[in-house]
């Protein structure tokens, strides 16, 4: 389980303009927000990324790089990037099912030929410029993830508060003793 306040672990991708995409050498004013989706093969994961991408300029101006990423092959990440309407959004391939659970998330085998044998479930995480996890959230299944408007007016409720990170607190048995 990540906890908040704590380093993420590492993490390197493949994106589908030939290069690769490193957590850790980002440099964000604010937030990386990275964004696990299904796969080319979940109609919800292109409404949510097509969602991201007509965002992503409005993330960029708080401060906050952006990801999108799968278990998807190159072949499939890239069809993805042709037929949702994603232009500019970063696509990460190749993600595999151990990194995933480092990641905390859930992972699913196929229920019909459309489906992978295997692939993650959703994930958004907020992880500040020195790679400590601010906020994040998974699912067990394609539905019921954040809203990315409302992720939005949280970014500037954090910057505008100061706000801190929530759920960091690993002793509380202790502390309620």
């Amino acid at each position: 389980m990540l906890i908040p306040n704590e380093k993420v672990p590492q993490l390197k991708v493949s994106l589908i303009n030939g290069t690769e995409w490193d957590l850790y050498a980002q440099d964000p004013e604010n937030f990386t927000l990275v964004i696990f989706y299904r796969g080319l093969h979940c109609p919800v994961c292109k409404s949510y990324l097509e969602d991201l991408a007509h965002l992503r300029e409005k993330f960029a101006n708080r401060g906050v790089h952006i990801i999108a990423i799968s278990a998807n092959t190159e072949e499939l990440a890239k069809k993805t990037a042709e037929e949702w309407d994603i232009p500019g959004l970063p696509l990460g391939y190749g993600l595999s099912m151990d990194e995933a659970q480092e990641w905390g998330l859930y992972i699913s085998g196929a229920i019909s030929e459309k489906e992978p044998e295997q692939f993650f479930e959703p994930g958004l995480f907020l992880v500040r410029p020195d790679q400590k996890l601010y906020a994040g959230s998974v699912q067990t299944m394609p539905f019921a993830r954040p809203r990315l408007a409302e992720v939005l007016k949280a970014v500037d409720f954090i910057l505008e508060k100061n706000y801190p990170a929530r759920g960091s607190e690993t002793n509380y048995e202790q502390a309620n003793a």
